[in-house]
């Protein structure tokens, strides 16, 4: 029997709260190295390195405030509840061919849908939540109900990430990289003095602050960045943390529809909205796949079950 690493996300609720603590603690000493400690002084005295410590500052409060707006995006957003009205098809010919049978928002006009039934014609039902499943849709027994396309429980958001915030998610992991290596960049230099200055003198608050700065951010730029590099692998191929979880690696996956739309499936067509926690109206209009209920699935594999 495998061994399931997500019974474990049960005792992440306990500690949920804490850990929005500690992103603003974190946020907090590094506002104070960056711009209390070394750059916002060089700003003031002015000289040489005046509109070099100007374009950090610039760069630091721009990427801190994207940072902060994809976070608590993440954390406030509903990632996807499935409606109580929300039913499977059960038409006489669904049931005959459980394979293709349309949810209640689907049109002609639609493309192919995944099957909201197994293969052996059962349609998926959460017991806990006394309700059926939509495609893609999982129990998330730390948030109690069943998430639409959920990826996993994330901790550091105190939220579930799914179908509504997983482009939030993503764009929170991105502004953290950023933020932090620019952090750990412009800290470099103070660090590294950090060590000549220490035998000298008393250790200055500063100076502290300087250190922790640059070993949290340090820490979290190295950290997030492999987690980044996996989401948008997860991205590039159309599933999630959960899915790549349970799938056999052997298995072509149906919703892969290239590169390009599973992109769009997550941050929408609209170029000027991909970088930010928001969405356009008429992405979420025409790109079904942005509810969490429908999901266009590849022609060649319609009768693969999921």
């Amino acid at each position: 029997m495998a061994w399931n690493v997500f019974k474990f996300c049960t005792g992440l609720k306990a500690v949920g709260s804490i850990m929005v603590l500690v992103v603003l603690a974190v946020v907090g000493v590094s506002y104070y190295a960056v711009v209390i400690t070394n750059y916002g002084p060089e700003v003031v005295k002015g000289g040489s390195t005046a509109f070099t410590a100007l374009l950090v500052l610039f760069l630091f409060h721009g990427l801190l405030a994207m940072l902060l707006w994809s976070y608590f995006s993440v954390v406030f957003t509903d990632p996807g509840g499935v409606p109580p009205t929300w039913r499977p098809s059960t038409s006489e010919e669904d049931l005959e061919v459980p394979t293709l049978p349309l949810t209640q928002n689907s049109s002609p006009h639609d493309s192919a849908k995944i099957p909201t039934m197994s293969q052996s014609g059962r349609a998926r039902y959460c017991r806990k939540c006394s309700q059926y499943k939509p495609p893609r849709c999982h129990h998330c027994s730390v948030c109690g109900r069943c998430i639409l396309k959920m990826d996993h429980h994330c901790v550091w958001v105190v939220n579930c990430v799914g179908a509504c915030n997983y482009k939030f998610f993503l764009l929170f992991l991105l502004y953290t990289l950023l933020e932090t290596s620019l952090v750990t960049g412009s800290l470099l230099p103070s660090f590294i003095a950090f060590f000549g200055d220490v035998e000298e003198a008393p250790i200055p608050g500063s100076l502290v602050a300087t250190f922790l700065g640059f070993v949290l951010n340090m820490a979290f730029a190295l950290s997030v960045l492999g987690f980044l590099i996996m989401h948008i692998s997860l991205v590039g191929g159309n599933t999630t943390t959960i899915e790549a979880y349970e799938k056999k690696s052997s298995t072509r996956w149906l919703f892969d529809l290239g590169w390009k739309r599973n992109f769009e499936q997550v941050f929408g067509t609209r170029k000027l909205y991909w970088f930010l926690p928001l969405y356009d109206k008429e992405d979420l209009r025409k790109i079904t796949a942005l509810n969490g209920l429908d999901y266009p699935i590849r022609s060649d594999l319609e009768g693969q079950e999921y």
